[in-house]
């Protein structure tokens, strides 16, 4: 693939994303840019979401990981089956009865001023370290296939991919985001559907050939029962409901695309074709991840030493043109799906949540305001990412990003303990019980095998850290 390849498929990707954002912002005002005048097809959404539930991460990641976990990620997809009957019968009727923006202004009517702070303050860090690692990845991507060869510094590089970001979002926000994540999630899918079929063909298998050497591999088990082992079902399992409901349900970035619906029955409906999607989707990841093992096999093939390298290297050096285009444009389509509702995600919860954004009347003023807070979350982000560039390690990136996903602990705390009470609590206090509860999850994991005799925490880790936030508002509640 020729850097003029490279940069034809970029600039073809990017115009059309550039003009499908012209058409949508047509006529858009504050009300577009943070809730689509709830006017979005539930179906358009539904398809979309799959896009920004997914990431540049997944894309690399999960086929990896099939090497030394097998298909037991798909434990934690089948738990999300539940976790989103919890999102779409329980959440999603909540926040449409009140009229939400912000999912955290739920936190303010039930609980009170510092407990609405804080839970928005937890999205707000989660997902700007999210973002950032995500597109921190791409960028490294698109540094290695395009830049290097012009001697292009990676700052620049940056700097170029949340621009684009930043000029297809700015004016539409949402409204135009619902659109473009769809564009975007048919070529990550795409890529992943036509990746498997190259392989099928490398190997010279027909589908039911296909189908024999992938459910007759040591990849394909699916479940396990060593109770000790972080790939034990039931910890998998319950870790994906939880994982379904706090990453989702009780997230700005994504629920903001559920809230464009026209109505909650068209949301429902939304929810439930998102979730069969996503299923399907995850269980194409895995075959993939199989079969890109057993190619390696049979061909001789050095795996790599970090399992996220194997479908990159073999996209880009044994499957020939046609698949290096599909992995590059997949990665992309992955991170930027992601990454555009990231941004539209903060700049609504930062207006809302701490600008006041509601009592504002005039529209001007609006734009002003909102216009301000995209750019300074742009700038934000890549700030966020040449620290980790100056970071260079990858294993000190990953632990930051892992770290991160301690602070979806306190939300799922402090909505539970809203949903499932009827107490009041010492407002005042919340801050500083969800700052403690990640810090003793965190210290926990690290030395659970000595404290715990041999347990191992994998995905559940994120209920201990609800359970301790909700311990923590019980000590608290007004008598």
């Amino acid at each position: 693939m020729t850097t003029t390849y490279v940069l034809l498929i970029l600039v073809l990707y990017f115009g059309a994303l550039m003009i499908m954002a012209h058409f949508t912002s047509k006529g858009a005002d504050s009300d577009a840019f943070f809730t689509g005048n709830r006017s979005s097809p539930w179906y358009l959404v539904a398809f979309g979401m799959i896009g920004t539930s997914l990431s540049g991460v997944t894309f690399i990641s999960v086929p990896g990981a099939v090497g030394s976990g097998y298909f037991s990620y798909f434990q934690i997809v089948l738990g999300y089956l539940l976790g989103y009957a919890f999102i779409a019968y329980v959440l999603m009727p909540i926040y449409y009865q009140m009229n939400l923006v912000s999912i955290y202004g739920y936190l303010e009517q039930r609980l009170g001023f510092y407990s609405y702070k804080t839970g928005s303050f937890f999205f707000l860090l989660s997902r700007t370290i999210g973002a950032a690692f995500r597109l921190f990845l791409v960028a490294q991507v698109l540094q290695i296939a395009l830049f290097d060869a012009w001697g292009i510094p990676f700052e620049i590089t940056v700097f170029i991919t949340l621009t684009l970001i930043w000029i297809y979002t700015f004016k539409g926000g949402i409204k135009t985001i619902v659109w473009t994540d769809s564009f975007q999630t048919i070529f990550l899918i795409g890529a992943v559907v036509i990746s498997v079929f190259l392989i099928k063909d490398k190997l010279e298998l027909d589908f039911s050939g296909l189908c024999k050497i992938v459910s007759e591999s040591k990849y394909s088990q699916v479940f396990f029962w060593d109770i000790k082992s972080s790939q034990y079902f039931f910890k998998q399992f319950i870790s994906g409901v939880f994982i379904a409901i706090v990453m989702t349900g009780l997230d700005q970035d994504l629920m903001q695309k559920n809230l464009t619906c026209k109505n909650i029955k068209e949301a429902q409906l939304n929810m439930s074709v998102f979730c069969v999607i996503l299923i399907f989707v995850n269980f194409l990841f895995l075959t993939l991840g199989a079969l890109l093992y057993i190619y390696s096999e049979q061909n001789g093939i050095t795996i790599p030493a970090k399992s996220d390298q194997l479908f990159p290297y073999l996209a880009f050096n044994h499957f020939g043109i046609v698949a290096g285009t599909l992995f590059l444009l997949g990665i992309i389509a992955a991170s930027y799906a992601s990454a555009d509702s990231a941004l539209a995600s903060l700049t609504t919860a930062f207006c809302i949540d701490f600008l006041n954004f509601a009592t504002i009347k005039d529209e001007k003023q609006k734009n002003k305001q909102k216009l301000f807070t995209h750019i300074a979350f742009t700038f934000l982000l890549f700030i966020v990412i040449l620290v980790f560039k100056q970071i260079n390690n990858q294993n000190v990136i990953t632990a930051v990003f892992k770290a991160a996903g301690y602070t979806y602990g306190p939300l799922l705390g402090l909505f539970f303990f809203g949903l499932f009470t009827k107490y009041k609590v010492k407002d005042n206090l919340v801050p500083f019980i969800c700052c403690v509860s990640p810090i003793l999850c965190f210290f926990i994991n690290l030395y659970s095998k000595e404290l715990l005799g041999g347990y191992v925490f994998g995905f559940e880790i994120l209920l201990l850290n609800g359970a301790f936030t909700f311990l923590g508002m019980m000590c608290v509640r007004k008598k």
